[in-house]
């Protein structure tokens, strides 16, 4: 008898632990599985976020990029224009009032220049009484 109701209990805990291992064992599976597959969503989101910012400013540094090449081409213009020949004697003309020998030099003022502007005479009191008394 001994030995019978030692098997039942080996086998009645035998049982139990095949039933737990086989509940148990698919369900921590599909848990880990579960686990892992969110993990990489959540990590392939953040990358796809990442990218789609790091593509946006690409696209600025690109138009950043753009303008300032323009800009470049412009003073490029510029400097190649200033370093003629006519561009220098026309600034000189311009700025210092230089001629050349044998040339005539006609300045025009315009109006607002030619009038000259006179400061009003602020008189105090005792200007005007000095005045009145003949002094």
């Amino acid at each position: 008898m001994f030995k019978k109701s030692k098997l039942s209990s080996s086998f009645r805990r035998k049982k139990e632990t095949t039933f737990f291992k086989s509940i148990l064992t698919p369900i921590l599976s599909g848990l880990m599985i579960f686990a892992v597959i969110g993990f990489l969503v959540i990590t392939n989101f953040e990358r796809n976020k990442k990218r789609s910012e790091l593509n946006l400013r690409i696209e600025n540094l690109k138009n950043e990029i753009e303008i300032l090449e323009r800009k470049k081409q412009e003073l490029s213009a510029g400097i190649s224009q200033i370093s003629t020949e006519e561009y220098l004697e026309k600034e000189a003309r311009e700025k210092f009032n230089l001629k050349k020998p044998g040339e005539e030099l006609v300045v025009i003022l315009s109006s607002e220049e030619s009038e000259e502007e006179v400061p009003e005479k602020k008189e105090g009191f005792w200007q005007r009484f000095l005045e009145k008394i003949g002094f």
